[in-house]
């Protein structure tokens, strides 16, 4: 008995929608699950089968990172792979079983795999939304925060491409800043050059960040630098992942992509082949799916200096039961000089802003139904949960559960 028919014969036939018995297709996800664009893939892949009631023999790594040894001896049916991996893209080009190629787009044809169905991100449309988001909120001056030019990075080269392109047609500068590569040894020395190109920048300015990861490794930057964002920085980044808005303290605007998307249309695509459809000249571009807009990019003209230091203290500590008389002694300013600037340029008092803060935390927090609603009122900064009540009472005429049922509704 051939390896290849005693392998099968260990293989569990199912019951297809027809009501014939067949074999599952095996096919292997190469993927690095540590990212969120690589999980909104694989769980844009699931929901194909889900509601198409596909089967197949799915194989991952049981960590979920992407490993190519052994692969050419894979005794399977179908591949969907990141090609944003030269190792991987290289590791599965030449094999003779149908494969799927996710990636980014490029504007040079010959960055495409040959004879190879490839669904593509589309670079050219994230950086235009991120820039134009960044133009409506009145930003005059941009920079791209982009990473090292390494083989792994072309992707991020193709959307500094782009921002460059963008700027120009305008009339504008580009900034491009690449910075270092992160590790834990090189981190500190990283770090501080970010500070030192952020505080160098003419402000205010709009800065896109081709990853999320990057935005965040930014904002950072940005505390540790003193620069208020996003009254001087206004930052965007790109794959809406929720890691980092855990992490950060000022929560991060980021493009969604359409990774999801390009999962169902990857599965779409393997399926036609393992069925003796001909893809390999298929190429789909898929747009970014919208916008998260958070507290980084909603950049006000401000012109009081102690305004702008005062919301960024707000911003990062709010939840944290900050009084008015703290928020002075970090701008260096007395409680009624700093209340008088912020009823000229924002009509409102410091207290005001700071439970503006707690309510939007609070708000965002509702709507995560496995956070309790005492959670709620001590992670945003309110004293008790009877307390959360009547600030909810007062300020939106309901209580939070109410709240979150208008939500729901």
């Amino acid at each position: 008995m051939s390896p290849r028919v005693r392998d099968a014969t260990v293989r569990r036939y199912y019951l297809c929608p027809w009501g014939c018995w067949m074999l599952p297709h095996r096919v292997a996800l190469l993927f690095n699950a540590n990212k969120v664009y690589d999980r909104q893939v694989i769980a844009g892949i699931g929901e194909y089968l889900t509601f198409t009631r596909v089967k197949w023999d799915l194989f991952m790594e049981e960590d979920f990172r992407s490993r190519t040894v052994g692969i050419r001896q894979w005794r399977g049916d179908g591949i969907i792979a990141d090609f944003d991996d030269p190792v991987v893209a290289e590791a599965v080009s030449a094999l003779s079983i149908p494969v799927v190629a996710v990636g980014g787009s490029y504007t040079d044809e010959t960055q495409y795999p040959a004879g190879i169905p490839y669904v593509a991100t589309d670079n050219r449309k994230l950086v235009q939304l991120a820039y134009g988001h960044l133009i409506e909120h009145g930003l005059e001056r941009f920079a791209f925060f982009g990473k090292p030019p390494e083989r792994d990075n072309r992707w991020a080269h193709e959307r500094e491409m782009w921002f460059r392109q963008l700027t120009a047609a305008d009339g504008l500068e580009g900034i491009v800043y690449h910075g270092s590569s992160t590790s834990a040894g090189g981190w500190g020395r990283a770090q501080e050059e970010v500070v030192e190109w952020v505080r160098s920048l003419p402000k205010p300015i709009g800065i896109i960040a081709a990853t999320d990861a990057r935005a965040r490794q930014l904002l950072q930057a940005c505390i540790v630098g003193d620069v208020p964002v996003p009254e001087q920085v206004a930052i965007i980044g790109i794959d809406n992942d929720p890691i980092v808005q855990v992490l950060s303290c000022i929560r991060l605007t980021s493009v969604i992509q359409g990774a999801e998307e390009m999962g169902r249309t990857a599965a779409q695509l393997l399926h036609q082949m393992l069925h003796g459809g001909d893809c390999s000249g298929t190429r789909v571009l898929v747009p970014p799916a919208g916008i998260n807009m958070q507290a980084s990019s909603q950049y006000q003209c401000i012109r009081s200096p102690h305004v702008m230091r005062a919301r960024h203290y707000i911003r990062q500590f709010a939840c944290m039961g900050i009084k008015t008389e703290q928020v002075a002694s970090y701008v260096g300013v007395s409680r009624t000089l700093l209340e008088e600037h912020f009823k000229r340029e924002l009509k409102k008092s410091v207290h005001q802003v700071i439970l503006e803060h707690k309510l939007e935390r609070a708000r965002h927090m509702l709507a995560d139904p496995s956070i309790s609603l005492t959670d709620v009122a001590v992670r945003s900064g309110f004293t008790s949960l009877q307390y959360m009540y009547v600030v909810f009472r007062r300020e939106f005429n309901c209580t939070p559960k109410q709240y979150l049922e208008r939500l729901q509704a």
